[in-house]
């Protein structure tokens, strides 16, 4: 089951973890049952897809604060 991530924000794929690891190796364990939902999609070939920030959205976020109220702030 690979797990795949990509940034919330603009799409890009951030990479992939091809080896078999455990939810709680991955801090899955600290999220909440709605942040699950919202950041973790089980594929149904097994692939998982995780939402994350990737390093441009991040500094853009940092650079800009007022970002922080759009979900996609990137155009």
């Amino acid at each position: 089951m690979p797990l795949h991530y990509y940034c919330r924000h603009c799409g890009v794929k951030i990479g992939s973890v091809e080896k078999s690891v455990f939810s709680i190796d991955l801090g899955f364990h600290h999220l909440t049952n709605e942040e699950r939902k919202e950041m973790i999609e089980y594929l149904p070939n097994g692939d998982i897809h995780v939402k994350s920030i990737c390093e441009d959205c991040q500094e853009a976020l940092e650079r800009n604060p007022d970002f922080h109220q759009y979900e996609n702030f990137i155009q």
